[in-house]
């Protein structure tokens, strides 16, 4: 199961990587985050949400779209990646209860890692239809029902931020569990 585990984050890195050298200039200038390559759509950082304690809060494609990206070189592991700065908009979901609705991917079935992607898998999250920002880690709070690629749904759960750790994704719910708004 270790093995499997090393594997697999050895994996996803590998397509961070590719996908960071792929879809992104060779120099330090930041690039914005948004559908597609339109990077310079304006942001709406100047917009931070009143959110609700009672209930959860929506969070949108959109306002996870308000982060910026730098790249940075990894010497440990030779390459570079992206690395987030996020915008006011979103620090304010931060450690909040949200949902949000979007295609599930299953990246692996036996490790139980799901993501809910803005774009259906037909449209590669990483370079065809978006960048990082479109996409979030599932982390389930208990056991759930297998689900299958490109199923509409929508998860409720604790926004986690992640600019640190390259083996994890940007965006993860923790906690989380279908929701019927």
């Amino acid at each position: 199961m270790v093995k499997k585990v090393v594997f697999f984050a050895a994996g996803i890195a590998i397509a961070l990587i590719v996908s960071s050298y792929m879809c992104t200039p060779h120099d330090d200038s930041p690039v914005k985050a948004m559908k597609g390559v339109d990077w310079e759509r304006e942001r709406q950082s100047a917009f931070v949400p009143q959110l609700s304690d009672d209930a959860p809060n929506e969070v949108t494609w959109k306002t996870l779209s308000d982060v910026t990206f730098k790249q940075i070189y990894v010497q440990e592991l030779d390459s570079y990646f992206w690395k987030p700065t996020f915008g006011p908009a979103i620090k304010a979901y931060e450690g909040k209860e949200v949902y949000i609705t979007g295609y599930v991917i299953p990246v692996d079935y036996d490790e139980n890692f799901y993501v809910v992607s803005r774009y259906p898998y037909a449209n590669c999250y990483f370079c065809g239809g978006g960048g990082p920002e479109s996409v979030m880690d599932l982390r389930f709070a208990g056991k759930h029902r297998v689900y299958k690629t490109d199923e509409r749904l929508t998860f409720k759960g604790k926004l986690r931020l992640n600019a640190d750790d390259i083996y994890q994704m940007n965006y993860i719910l923790e906690g989380a569990m279908e929701y019927v708004p």
